[in-house]
């Protein structure tokens, strides 16, 4: 895709939006790194952005024709800070945009999904990534990370059910290709890893990388949903342990070719990953 303007991408500091900016740049493009405080990103343009703050979509938004979108975290109802800002950015001159989803949130479904359903009739240049679950979800801050570092536990709801877990590098590869081809994809790209695995498999593999034990301790439905109420509103909480039940009933076991599709390379194994990022044993 010819282009002189930028490519905004929220949540430049996040996992994704961190890996998708240095993609970018790598590749010569100019990127306004837009993070709630305006965080230094080498290479970028920070700028200040806040999905609840209207007040700073204008200046995020000059300049840009492309944008990356992620989510306001924890919202059971982004559409209706995000589709509010799509327009605004359209009308700025945005001609492509790229949403990050989730493999578990169908086009018109809740949260998310009613953003993907929204995004077409907003830009004629689009595409919807919708990855399976993070393979950094064991190695990073998620509430797994946390739990295999402080008692060597993973916490769930998914019984032995298998996910196609993905690297969130290829995701971002993904996200770069689809930002900056010259025909995007104007389509939802389900994104997996090569090989679907249990929690309990997760867990081996963590051990073995590691050298300290790892366990899959499975929770019901209800227990989940309760442990994450804790911390986050209750209607979100349901919906993240109602994506566990369906794990546990086969929902997530599949795996995809689009990574090796859209970037000419087979995607990273989970034993890759948590070699790169694992490379000193977990400690508490």
């Amino acid at each position: 895709m010819s282009s002189t303007g930028a490519t905004l991408v929220i949540g430049a500091t996040g996992t994704t939006g961190s890996r998708t900016a240095a993609q970018l740049i790598a590749a010569g493009h100019r990127v306004k790194a837009a993070s709630r405080r305006a965080t230094p990103v080498p290479g970028a343009e920070p700028v200040r952005f806040d999905w609840g703050d209207p007040g700073t979509h204008a200046d995020a938004l000059d300049g840009v024709d492309r944008v990356f979108l992620i989510p306001p975290l924890g919202d059971s109802d982004p559409a209706s800070v995000m589709v509010p800002f799509l327009r605004r950015a359209r009308a700025a001159g945005v001609r492509r945009a790229v949403l990050l989803s989730s493999s578990a949130i169908s086009e018109g479904g809740p949260a998310v999904g009613m953003v993907h359903q929204a995004l077409p009739g907003l830009f004629d240049e689009w595409a919807v990534l919708r990855p399976s679950w993070f393979m950094q979800n064991f190695t990073g801050a998620h509430a797994h990370g946390e739990s295999i570092r402080a008692d060597g536990t993973i916490l769930t709801a998914a019984g032995a059910g298998r996910v196609g877990f993905v690297d969130a590098d290829d995701i971002a590869a993904v996200a770069v290709r689809a930002l900056t081809d010259d025909r995007a994809p104007n389509a939802g790209l389900v994104l997996t890893g090569p090989q679907a695995l249990g929690y309990d498999d997760i867990a081996a593999i963590v051990t073995e990388v590691t050298g300290r034990p790892v366990v899959h301790h499975r929770l019901t439905h209800e227990q989940l949903r309760d442990r994450l109420a804790a911390f986050m509103p209750l209607e979100f909480a349901t919906l993240l342990a109602d994506m566990d039940r369906a794990i546990a009933g086969g929902a997530e076991d599949r795996t995809t070719g689009t990574v090796q599709l859209l970037t000419g390379r087979p995607p990273n194994g989970f034993r890759a990953v948590a070699e790169r990022e694992l490379n000193d044993p977990v400690s508490a």
